[in-house]
């Protein structure tokens, strides 16, 4: 019998490497197994902040750590938008690929140079991805550069990975990269049996590149 994968597995990644390795095997079952069991509300939550606070020219989007691409599905539901996806495991990319909702896609580590041009992403956009075992404050420098002045940022990092990573810490950094940000705390999943998921709060970082 093929052990399930759950929430604990991807918090206790400890490199890129691993990352590869567990969404290797999860990416044909992420959507069923993992957002819709354990009612993932993230993307839907920061999908509906980057709605509220983007505007026409916030474009093209990159989706950071696209997975499966539930983050673009959503954004596409509210009229079709040009949206990139990048993510390090191929099969989650494949996965995201069948919902015809972005644009172009990027294999790609997110904590190394990012093969995309100065200025040229439009707005940084991210459900899941800055979280334990996964990535950390300074790929932000990263997604700083590649951005276009005034772009704007939803990202969402798990609020106890916040001050421990040094989320904290980076934010005072790069103050004078980025307008004031805006800090909103939210349930990571909806109401469900399994405590684990209960536990687990989100805060959605909204910023624009000065």
């Amino acid at each position: 019998m093929i052990k399930k994968i759950k929430l604990d597995d991807a918090y206790s990644l400890k490199s890129p490497k691993d990352s590869i390795k567990l969404y290797k095997k999860w990416a044909d079952t992420y959507d069923k197994d993992f957002a819709l069991n354990s009612n993932y509300l993230s993307p839907e939550k920061i999908s509906n902040f980057f709605i509220k606070y983007s505007k026409d020219t916030d474009s093209p989007i990159l989706d950071v750590g696209a997975g499966t691409g539930l983050v673009a599905e959503i954004l596409n539901i509210n009229g079709k938008k040009d949206i990139m996806g990048i993510d390090i495991s191929a099969e989650m990319l494949h996965q995201a690929n069948l919902k015809e909702c972005y644009s172009s896609l990027i294999e790609a580590d997110i904590t190394k140079k990012i093969p995309l041009k100065n200025n040229s992403v439009g707005a940084v956009i991210s459900a899941g991805t800055f979280t334990h075992g996964h990535v950390g404050p300074d790929a932000l420098d990263e997604l700083l550069r590649i951005t276009k002045p005034g772009g704007l940022f939803v990202l969402s990092v798990n609020s106890k990975f916040f001050i421990k990573a040094g989320f904290k810490e980076k934010f005072k950094k790069i103050k004078n990269l980025i307008t004031s940000p805006l800090f909103e705390e939210f349930s990571a999943h909806g109401k469900n049996d399994n405590q684990t998921y209960n536990a687990v709060k989100i805060s959605a970082c909204i910023f624009r590149k000065n």
